[in-house]
């Protein structure tokens, strides 16, 4: 393994802070502080108009978090990608402080980036296509 991902699915959360930007780097920065990540600027985020949600990355030395919020359904899902191993966070407990109490659904994907492709995947054939 060369690096790890974690996707992220939240569920049943507290709708308020899915809809407060500064909840969001708030939880960002938790995010950074428990995980020993090293940040490249601030966070780009946006806050959608109609619904309230919102979109964030954030680039890391080490890759990017981002999360999108959908207060509609008081759900968010995150996205964190490492190019270097580390140790799976506790994602309830780190979420739970940010989002109230939620459901948190967390997958993690190990990345080899030296391994040979899948050889059952095919290739699009001449001229695009699927």
């Amino acid at each position: 393994m060369n690096g790890v991902e974690w996707l992220i699915d939240v569920s049943a959360c507290d709708v308020a802070p899915l809809r407060d930007p500064q909840a969001m780097v708030s939880l960002f920065e938790a995010i950074v502080d428990r995980v020993g990540l090293r940040p490249i600027g601030r966070p780009a985020w946006h806050q959608f108009p109609t619904t309230g949600g919102v979109t964030a990355v954030w680039m890391l030395q080490e890759s990017h978090l981002t999360i999108h919020t959908f207060p509609e359904f008081a759900s968010a899902s995150l996205n964190l990608f490492c190019c270097r191993p580390r140790a799976c966070p506790d994602w309830l407990v780190l979420l739970a402080p940010a989002l109230g109490r939620c459901s948190v659904r967390a997958t993690q994907y190990e990345r080899d980036y030296g391994a040979a492709p899948d050889q059952s995947m095919t290739s699009a054939p001449p001229g695009g296509g699927v």
